[in-house]
């Protein structure tokens, strides 16, 4: 399954007093990349919730290597790693200049948003994520 790779500019509101990236926000630079490959493949987060779908971190396991700074030129990769009945997990890299900053291990699960329990993908998902 392709590495699918999204842009993203550190701005002043990413970073701490010493102008470097704030720990948690690599987390939210990945979220943004999962979302875009979900989008990339044709679905958006809006209308799985219509479908009464709702996609969430089980579990994350996360390395830092170095600190991106303001105005850095990131690029954040998102690739599906291993797929269960109603579990994803990803390996996400926040590169700079291609050289690794940020490493992780996003285990998404598929829930029923309203019984908050999980449930199998949806077939239209189920393509997407092999698509």
């Amino acid at each position: 399954m392709n590495d699918f790779r999204f842009p993203v500019r550190v701005y002043i509101e990413d970073t701490d007093a010493g102008g470097i990236v704030y720990y948690v926000n690599y987390l939210k630079y990945m979220e943004r990349a999962r979302s875009e490959w979900l989008r990339h493949r044709g679905i958006t987060q809006s209308e799985l919730l219509a479908e009464g779908i709702q996609l969430v971190v089980h579990r994350l396991e996360c390395r830092y290597a170095k600190p991106a700074r303001l105005d850095d030129a990131l690029e954040v990769s998102a690739a599906v790693h291993t797929q269960g009945r109603c579990r994803l997990s990803f390996v996400q890299t926040v590169t700079r200049r291609g050289e690794p900053l940020c490493e992780a291990r996003v285990d998404i699960a598929c829930l029923d948003a309203a019984r908050l329990k999980p449930t199998p993908w949806p077939p239209l998902l189920a393509a997407a994520i092999h698509g």
